[in-house]
C-alpha cells in the first residue's frame, strides 16, 4: 500500500475474466502516520480505507471485464461490514467478484482477508463512463503495469 497516494493495493495475485473474478493483495504498512491517530496504543486499518482498497480492487477488474473501454467510478457502498482489525504490518488478500455489469453500472461483491480470517466485505456499484481525460488513461496504464495486471486482459479478441 502506498497511503500517501491513495494506492491500496500492491498486486493482481489471479486476474479470471471468464469467471468475472480478481485476487489482490496489498501489504498495510508496518508505519505510517495514519496509525498515530487510528488508534494511539491500538493501531488499526481504518475502515473507509478498507473499503477503498476493496473498491480499487473491485476496479481493476471492471477494467480487466472492459478491456479497459470505461472507467469505473465508485457510486455505491452497501453492506459494508468490517468484521475484524487489521493492523499494521499485515497481508491483505482482496477477492471481487462481478456480479452485474450493464446500463452504466457494474456491481461487485468483495471480501477481505488476512490469512484465511475474514476481516470485511461489501457489495459495491460503480458508475461506468468514457476516460474523461486522456492523462487518467496513460496514468491507469501506468499503474497497471506497476502492479501486474495481465495485459492479456486488455487485448482486443
Amino acid at each position: 500500500m502506498n497511503l500517501d497516494y491513495f494506492q491500496l493495493i500492491d498486486r493482481i495475485v489471479d486476474l479470471n475474466l471468464d469467471e468475472k473474478k480478481i485476487t489482490v493483495e496489498a501489504q498495510v504498512p508496518a508505519v505510517h502516520t495514519i496509525f498515530e491517530g487510528h488508534f494511539p496504543g491500538f493501531p488499526i486499518m481504518p475502515g473507509v480505507l478498507l473499503t477503498e482498497a476493496m473498491a480499487q480492487s473491485s476496479g481493476w477488474l471492471i477494467l480487466g471485464v472492459l478491456k479497459f473501454e470505461r472507467m469505473p467510478f465508485l457510486a455505491i457502498v452497501k453492506e459494508a461490514k468490517m468484521r475484524g482489525f487489521v493492523s499494521p504490518g499485515q497481508l491483505l488478500t482482496i477477492e471481487a467478484k462481478l456480479e452485474h455489469e450493464g446500463s452504466g453500472f457494474a456491481v461487485t461483491k468483495v471480501k477481505g482477508r488476512v490469512g484465511k480470517e475474514l476481516k470485511c466485505s461489501a457489495e459495491l456499484t460503480f458508475g461506468l463512463t468514457p476516460f474523461p481525460d486522456p492523462a487518467l488513461r496513460v496514468h491507469m496504464d501506468a499503474k497497471a503495469n506497476e502492479i501486474g495486471f495481465p495485459l492479456q486482459a486488455i487485448t482486443h479478441d
